[in-house]
C-alpha cells in the first residue's frame, strides 16, 4: 500500500473514530484503534463501552481497522501526518518497528507519570517478554494475549484405543495413522500459512534458535538460521506426514479452514490458539467431545516455554497529558481483576497477570467447560522462565519473513522440492528482508 493510500485510510479512520463516540459528554476524548474484527471486534467494542460506563472523566473512541496489519500500517501513516491515536493495537510481528520508530511514551513513564503504581513483575515472564527490551523494561501493555495449543477429537482417540491425549510427536503420528486406518480422511489438518504454530511455537518449546543474536534482541545484524535447527527434521516429518494422507490440506484457499473441519468432526486433530477454544466451544457439532492440550514435544527434549501470540497497547507521542491521562485510567481499568476475567470469559483470551490468574483460578473459571482447558496456555508460557530463544522473536519486517516461511512449506508439500534446499532458499531470502531493515535503521541501537 502507498503512502498516500495509507495516509487516506488513516485520516478516514479518524473521521470514523469522531462519529463511533458514546453520546455523553466527557471532559477528554482520547483514541485506540485496533485490528480484530468479527466478534472479536466487537468485544474490544463492549470492553471500550465499560470503561466509559465505569466513569465520566474521559471517554475513549475506539476504532477498528479490521487487521493487524493494516492498523500498524495505517499508524505509521497517521503518526507521519500528526493524526495518530492515542492508543494502538500492534500485533507481535510489529513489535520491533514500533521499538526503532521512537514514536510511543513507554509503558512504566506513561504509569508513573500519572500516578498509577503497577507491580511490573505481576506480568507473567513469558508474556511480557516479547514486548520488553533486552534488559527487561516493558515498553507496552501485553492485551490479547494467547499461545498456540493442539486440538483433539477425543471420540476419535478412543475409536482408535488411546487412553488420554498424546504428548509427543511420536504418539501424534501413532493416533494418526491409527485414524487413517480406522477409516478418518483426515487425521490431521494442516494449514501451511499456519507458521506461528508450526514453526514458530516448535522453535520454541525445542528450545531451537530462529535467528542469531538471541532471535534478534541484540542487534540489527541478526541473521535466521531456521535452516539448521531440528525444524529441517520436522519439516520432513510434515512431508512425510502429509504424503500419507495424515496431514490434509485444510485453509482458506481450500474452502474450508482446518478450525472449521475440526469442528465439524472432518479432521480429528488440529493446531491453533488457545484463543480459538470459547469459539471451537461455540461451533463444534452436537454431540462432538474434543480437548486442548500443551503442543506435543518429541520424546527425549526438555520443554521449554512457548512464545505469547497476539498483540499490546502501545501508547504514542504527540498527545495531550490530558489524552494520557485518560490513557493510563484506561490500562489500569483492564488490568482489574473482574476485566479480566471478563476479558478472558467472552474471547478466550488469556490473563496476563498473575493476579488476574489467580483470581480466576480461586473461583473455580477453570474448573469446568467451557472454560476448563484454557489454564494449560498459562502452563504452556510459563513452563520455564524464557530462554534467549524462548523470550520473544525479534526481526525487522518479520512479517514478510513469516510469508516466506509460510511459502516455503507449501513448495516441499505441494510441489515436492526438498527440505533443506526449500529452507536454504527461504532464509537467503530473509536475510536479504533482515539487511533492508538494517540499513533502514542504520545505527539504531536496541535498547
Amino acid at each position: 500500500m502507498t503512502f498516500t493510500r495509507l495516509l487516506a485510510a488513516a485520516l478516514a479512520a479518524s473521521v470514523s473514530a469522531l462519529t463511533a463516540s458514546p453520546a455523553f459528554a466527557a471532559s477528554t476524548k482520547f483514541e485506540f484503534w485496533y485490528g480484530l474484527s468479527g466478534d472479536l471486534g466487537e468485544r474490544v467494542q463492549e470492553m471500550c463501552k465499560r470503561f466509559n460506563d465505569s466513569q465520566n472523566e474521559y471517554e475513549i473512541v475506539c476504532v477498528g481497522h479490521d487487521t493487524y496489519e493494516a492498523t500498524l500500517q495505517n499508524t505509521i501513516a497517521a503518526f507521519r501526518a500528526n493524526k495518530q491515536p492515542a492508543i494502538a493495537q500492534i500485533y507481535d510481528g510489529g513489535t520491533l518497528d514500533l521499538m526503532l520508530s521512537g514514536a510511543y511514551v513507554p509503558a512504566r513513564e506513561l504509569m508513573e507519570k500519572n500516578g498509577h503504581q503497577i507491580d511490573w513483575s505481576n506480568y507473567f515472564s513469558g508474556i511480557a517478554s516479547y514486548y520488553s527490551t533486552s534488559q527487561g523494561e516493558l515498553l507496552s501493555f501485553p492485551f490479547n494475549s494467547s499461545t498456540a495449543m493442539i486440538y483433539y477429537n477425543t471420540d476419535a482417540l478412543k475409536k482408535v484405543g488411546f487412553e488420554g491425549l498424546p504428548e509427543t510427536w511420536e504418539e501424534v503420528e501413532q493416533v494418526a495413522r491409527a485414524m487413517k486406518g480406522a477409516g478418518y480422511d483426515c487425521p490431521i489438518a494442516f494449514d501451511p500459512t499456519g507458521v506461528w504454530q508450526w514453526f514458530e511455537q516448535f522453535s520454541a518449546i525445542h528450545n531451537q534458535p530462529i535467528a542469531t543474536k538471541g532471535n534478534g534482541y541484540e542487534g540489527l545484524d541478526a541473521e535466521v538460521v531456521f535452516n539448521k535447527t531440528k525444524f529441517v527434521d520436522q519439516l520432513t516429518w510434515l512431508k512425510k506426514l502429509h504424503d500419507e494422507g495424515l496431514l490434509v490440506h485444510k485453509s482458506k484457499a481450500t474452502g474450508e479452514t482446518s478450525n472449521a473441519a475440526f469442528v465439524n468432526a472432518k479432521c480429528q486433530i488440529v493446531s491453533s490458539s488457545i484463543a480459538d477454544h470459547g469459539t471451537f466451544a461455540k461451533q463444534a457439532v452436537e454431540g462432538m467431545n474434543w480437548e486442548v492440550a500443551m503442543l506435543p514435544i518429541w520424546a527425549g527434549t526438555e520443554r521449554k516455554n512457548s512464545l505469547v501470540g497476539g498483540a499490546s497497547l502501545w501508547t504514542l507521542k504527540g498527545k495531550s497529558d490530558e489524552e494520557y491521562k485518560g490513557a493510563a485510567a484506561f490500562y489500569n481499568f483492564i488490568a482489574q481483576p473482574d476485566q479480566v476475567e471478563w476479558w478472558s470469559t467472552v474471547t478466550g483470551y488469556i490473563p496476563v497477570t498473575n493476579t488476574g490468574f489467580q483470581a480466576m483460578k480461586a473461583k473455580g473459571f477453570y474448573d469446568k467447560a467451557p472454560y476448563k482447558g484454557r489454564e494449560l496456555a498459562i502452563e504452556s508460557l510459563t513452563y520455564t522462565p524464557p530462554t534467549e530463544y524462548t523470550r520473544g522473536i525479534r526481526l525487522g519486517n518479520f512479517t514478510a519473513i513469516r510469508k516466506e516461511m509460510g511459502d516455503t512449506i507449501q513448495q516441499v508439500l505441494f510441489q515436492n522440492v526438498p527440505v533443506q534446499e526449500a529452507l536454504d532458499g527461504a532464509a537467503e531470502r530473509s536475510n536479504a528482508v533482515l539487511r533492508r531493515f538494517e540499513k533502514t535503521y542504520q545505527g539504531a541501537q536496541l535498547n
